[in-house]
Formats: structure tokens, sequence, C-alpha cells
């Protein structure tokens, strides 16, 4: 899931972005805008950095392991 505090930095900025006249409905249209960019972000299922860099580093270690066992198994039928 994406960082509250990203949902929160989007809402400011969408919230300044209001033209002045809408200003006096400003913790109402906050409230919106939170609830909107959560769900969409929620359904795009999205992982947050870190959670990106672990399943990196798990890919990089399974795609070395896998190597190792194709040139075992190169050997083996080398033989």
């Amino acid at each position: 899931m994406l960082d509250l505090r990203t949902i929160d930095e989007l809402t400011r900025k969408l919230t300044e972005a209001l033209p002045p006249g809408v200003t006096q409905r400003k913790e109402e249209m906050e409230s919106r805008f939170r609830a909107v960019l959560t769900t969409a972000f929620e359904r795009m299922n999205l992982v947050g950095r870190e959670e990106f860099d672990r399943q990196c580093a798990v890919l990089e270690e399974t795609r070395l392991k896998l190597e190792a066992l194709q040139r075992q198994l190169d050997e083996l039928q080398a033989d």
C-alpha cells in the first residue's frame, strides 16, 4: 500500500490548487480528496519502495540460484 504521507501530500497539493472561492469548504474537500485517493491507490494494489526493493533482492537471489542449478545440470548431463 502507498504510504499515507504520500496521500496526505497529494491531498494538500490538490487542496492548495483549489480556486480561492472554494477554500471555505477546504476541510470537506480535503476529506473527499483523501478518500478518493486512498480508494484509487488501494485498487491499484501498489507497494511501497521498501517492499519493491525487498522483492527485487529476493528475485535476484532466486535468479542466481537458478543459474547455479542450471550449471550443475549442464555438468551432470555432460558426464
